[in-house]
């Protein structure tokens, strides 16, 4: 059933990316000023060594720690005895805020910070972008999402659907497509959209210290974090990245290396909101 539930959550994984590459193919909401081959090589490598090494180092680990704590009833669904969809919804809406929490830390702590500028460096935004994490980013992810566990205990098929999400919406989220305005409007109120997210790429400080959720948008109003989502005609202008990113190398190295750059360590500190 584990096996099962991870072949699912990799086919959802190829399956988005390939959708999402297929539409920015023929439908780009912004042109690019690189090769997108190049950005997709270049991030598929970095997924490729991040796969491995979480998987290496952490799959089984986390695998066994879900099992331990559903077998001993832990966590906050099992002592409420949630089972079946309501388990799986709550789960997956507790489990997204969870990450939003997470999410916001990795911008305001600058340890934190200093593996998440890897993913805020790239200057462009497209379905790849969803691949470009440092792999200590995500090595520190697993231990926070531990605690997620412990503390709300969801069962495995409901972790891993949540996981499934994350994936896809992430894809979703960063690619290069764009909705028709009114459509766009009613979805970001519920989802995050690839304009909603975009906000959040923006070089701006007041733009990119915000939109901070993954599944569910409703977080940052919840938490006064909510920057406007950009307009169509935004979408095609606005600067993507961080200031001192721009004209820096976009390599592998540098990649693997900016925890140990001190470059924008001040964005960790916190912008007003305009």
């Amino acid at each position: 059933m584990d096996i099962d539930l991870d072949t699912g959550k990799l086919i959802v994984f190829i399956g988005g990316l390939t959708v999402f590459l297929m539409i920015e193919a023929l439908s780009a909401a912004r042109e690019s000023s690189v090769s997108k081959v190049g950005r997709l090589v270049r991030h598929g490598f970095m997924a490729l060594v991040n796969t491995s090494l979480v998987r290496l180092l952490t799959f089984v680990p986390m695998l066994a720690w879900l099992v331990y704590v559903e077998q001993q009833g832990w966590g906050i669904a099992r002592w409420l005895g949630l089972s079946g969809p309501l388990e799986f919804f709550l789960s997956v809406l507790i489990l997204d805020g969870f990450d939003y929490l997470w999410h916001r830390a990795n911008h305001r702590v600058t340890f934190l910070w200093r593996f998440h500028k890897a993913h805020h460096s790239d200057t462009e935004i497209d379905v790849s972008t969803a691949l470009r994490f440092h792999p200590g980013e995500l090595i520190l992810s697993m231990f926070a999402k531990a605690i997620w566990v412990l503390i709300w205990g969801p069962s495995a098929f409901a972790w891993f659907l949540f996981e499934a999400l994350v994936s896809f919406c992430a894809q979703a989220h960063h690619s290069n497509c764009d909705l028709p305005d009114t459509i766009e409007r009613w979805m970001s109120a519920v989802i995050v959209t690839p304009r909603f997210h975009a906000t959040h790429h923006a070089v701006r400080r007041d733009l990119g210290d915000a939109n901070f959720s993954t599944i569910f948008s409703f977080w940052d109003p919840m938490f006064r974090t909510l920057a406007p989502r950009l307009s169509k005609a935004s979408m095609t202008t606005v600067a993507i990245g961080l200031p001192d990113a721009r004209g820096r190398a976009q390599s592998l190295s540098q990649w693997l290396v900016e925890p140990m750059d001190n470059a924008n360590l001040d964005l960790s500190q916190p912008a007003k909101l305009g």
